[in-house]
């Protein structure tokens, strides 16, 4: 069994980046921006709202506060003021999930503090004190053996890792730096042999081209930014069907 999970409601105002509608019929988990990389509160609602009639788990998609960027950029927040502003995020979303009928299921860093807390205990404490400060043991979702999933666990939450279908891998078992050449993956049908590899092998091919990196993962990130997201997500996840894996979300 696999969880998919894709990164949804990263409009803002007039501007849409994502197919949240086509997505939310493949995915079992979403990752919902909560306004400080993407997002604004009609878009939260609206999305919550999509998928609670669908039936998918809601999660915090929590950022460094750096809309111009997208997210993308290294920041320096001290540990208190970035557990409050994952904290105001996950209250923020939680308005428009209950509203919905559903709720906020778990949390997920998005783009450089996603990085940033695979290495850095102090920021990664710092994301576990604010999904404690939000009020309920959340799972936190997170690259494996990094410090944010460590810092989880050592504060009773529980820890789900994920693989990405169409990120590039180092020899380590990092993601390869988005400011590096090959750090995504385009081709379609190389992301789809490499989703079908991940999760039924708990293994991908490194960066490289030699080395086999072990991962396991109870969930598998679509990312929803890319052209043509929507139609890819389904292949993958037919593919994964048709290799005897069951999709549902990594909370149920």
């Amino acid at each position: 069994m696999i969880d998919l999970n894709a990164d949804l409601g990263e409009g803002f105002g007039r501007w849409t980046l994502t197919d949240d509608e086509a997505l939310l019929s493949v995915v079992s988990s979403a990752n919902v921006a909560c306004g400080f990389h993407a997002g604004d509160p009609v878009t939260m609602r609206r999305v919550c709202r999509l998928a609670a009639q669908r039936s998918v788990t809601v999660g915090a998609q929590v950022s460094y506060r750096d809309l111009a960027g997208f997210g993308r950029r290294a920041m320096d927040l001290p540990p208190e003021e970035l557990a409050a502003e994952v904290a105001y995020q996950i209250g923020a979303l939680r308005v428009f999930a209950e509203a919905a009928g559903t709720r906020v299921a778990y949390v997920k860093p998005h783009g450089a503090l996603y990085n940033r807390t695979v290495h850095d205990a102090e920021q990664a404490r710092a994301v576990v004190t604010g999904v404690r400060l939000a009020g309920e043991a959340l799972p936190v979702l997170g690259l494996p053996g990094s410090q944010l999933l460590d810092a989880a666990r050592r504060s009773g939450l529980r820890a789900v890792a994920e693989a990405f279908a169409d990120r590039a891998y180092t020899p380590q078992g990092t993601l390869v730096s988005r400011r590096e050449p090959g750090a995504v993956v385009h081709d379609p049908d190389e992301v789809v042999r490499r989703s079908v590899q991940l999760v039924v092998d708990g293994t991908v091919t490194a960066a490289d081209g030699l080395t086999r990196v072990p991962v396991r993962a109870e969930s598998l990130c679509l990312h929803g930014d890319t052209p043509g997201a929507a139609a890819l997500a389904r292949r993958v996840r037919e593919a994964l069907e048709e290799a005897g894996v069951t999709v549902g979300a990594f909370t149920a």
